[in-house]
């Protein structure tokens, strides 16, 4: 029993660390992104790219050398190559979501903070699970 608690610990603070780099990631592109937007004029697209490319990077910074860092057992090319990849397909979900938010109406601000609740479980599983997975005991 006490190897569950602590495995129940040690999830709980990965998690929380997790939220840290999430936090980070959201608040830094959520920045930009106002500043593109509101600031410079720019349209909802460009502003969020702006404010995700910087975003993404400290995220995975923070994802790779802190949250999971007792994960980290492929080489750097693999792992940066699977958080690229997953972080892709949630590019596609998250701007069709925020354009589909923007098309009934909702600020791209609020549509944000929507794709930002639905990506905070969606990354937790891909990181926890693919991007920077346990090593296995052989």
């Amino acid at each position: 029993m006490p190897t569950k608690s602590l495995l129940k610990h040690k999830d709980i603070k990965r998690f929380l660390k997790y939220l840290v780099g999430g936090s980070i990631y959201f608040w830094v592109g959520y920045g930009l992104f106002a500043v593109g937007y509101s600031l410079f004029h720019w349209g909802w697209f460009p502003s969020k790219i702006f404010g995700d490319v910087i975003g993404w990077s400290s995220n995975y910074v923070i994802q790779r050398l802190w949250a999971f860092s007792d994960h980290i057992h492929l080489s750097e090319m693999r792992h940066a190559g699977r958080y690229v990849f997953i972080e892709s397909i949630g590019f596609i979900i998250d701007y069709l979501m925020i354009y589909g938010l923007k098309k009934i109406g909702i600020s791209p601000y609020i549509g944000l903070f929507i794709s930002g609740i639905f990506f905070t479980f969606w990354s937790w599983l891909w990181y926890k699970y693919w991007v920077f997975p346990e090593k296995k005991d052989t």
